[in-house]
């Protein structure tokens, strides 16, 4: 079941870009990364999913249900983190977060504490009196204090130390055993990597890949590099799918794309003394997508 479908979603601002015709689902209970630069779309479609802005065309559903027509019954099962928070200063967390849990009709004093207490977070202090970090940790408890069904989180790690960051994550790892979906937004490419398995790249408004980190990694290029006991030939693994060749005294680098196996033969008549093979990361995936596309 996908709890998110978007179909050919388009949402213009006049003569201003915002997406256009975008298309992906959200299985339940994934963990779903969708990346791009500041400015790409991902806060314009995330707006329009939780049906604070309307699409132009295009149609998105959660739940099963129309985005637009089911808007208030889809709230109550969903928790938004947007990338900046902002909240009444003079209002004590405590107070914020239990009038924030209002609005579901339920009693989430208990689970505002263990969420506090997770991120260490005073719920006796005012707003005004929070720092950056600690205002963010607010909307990380208001977003998850109702136990949503769906997570979404916009750029959910600024501001944020890199132990916290790390106590987030767990934390949303332990949401998503519970069969929580979350649909992970972010520019940090190194975040997603760690955190999702599935990704949605998005350029200019226009979604340009969609596919498993895993896949993404078997079908770029890997680095190979291997060290020789006795020369080769600068021809010998003039080869299909191999780019970026470089001989040098007893080492060997290039790229490689294509059928492990074949260069592994090649590799295996020759006598080495070792052998580096590295998987690209999503930074590097993410950066051929962009200078492909350019």
């Amino acid at each position: 079941m996908n709890v998110i479908e978007i179909n050919h979603l388009t949402k213009s601002y006049g003569e201003s870009r915002g997406v256009s015709d975008i298309s992906f689902s959200v299985e339940e209970g994934e963990i779903f990364g969708f990346i791009g630069p500041n400015g790409a779309g991902k806060s314009t479609t995330i707006r329009t999913l939780l049906s604070l802005i309307y699409p132009t065309s295009g149609s998105a559903t959660i739940f099963g249900k129309d985005c637009i027509e089911s808007a208030s019954e889809i709230a109550k099962e969903v928790g938004y983190l947007p990338s900046e928070v902002f909240y009444y200063d003079n209002m004590k967390v405590m107070d914020l977060l239990k009038y924030a849990a209002s609005f579901y009709k339920k009693d989430c004093t208990k689970r505002i504490k263990e969420l506090a207490e997770i991120l260490d977070l005073d719920l006796s202090k005012k707003i005004d009196d929070l720092s950056l970090g600690n205002k963010k940790k607010v909307g990380i408890i208001q977003g998850l204090l109702h136990e949503p069904k769906l997570i979404i989180l916009d750029e959910p790690t600024s501001g944020l130390d890199p132990l916290m960051q790390q106590k987030f994550f767990d934390l949303l790892r332990k949401e998503n055993k519970k069969g929580v979906t979350i649909l992970f937004s972010s520019h940090i490419l190194s975040e997603v990597q760690r955190l999702c398995d599935r990704v949605a790249i998005i350029k200019n408004g226009e979604i340009v890949q969609v596919e498993k980190i895993s896949t993404l990694k078997e079908n770029n290029h890997k680095k190979i590099k291997i060290d020789v006991s006795e020369s080769v030939d600068e021809n010998y693994f003039d080869i299909e799918g191999v780019s970026n060749l470089e001989v040098k005294d007893n080492q060997i680098t290039f790229l490689y794309r294509g059928d492990i196996n074949i260069v592994m033969k090649k590799i295996a008549a020759i006598k080495i003394t070792n052998l580096w093979i590295d998987e690209p990361d999503l930074e590097e995936i993410f950066m051929h997508y962009y200078e492909k596309e350019d």
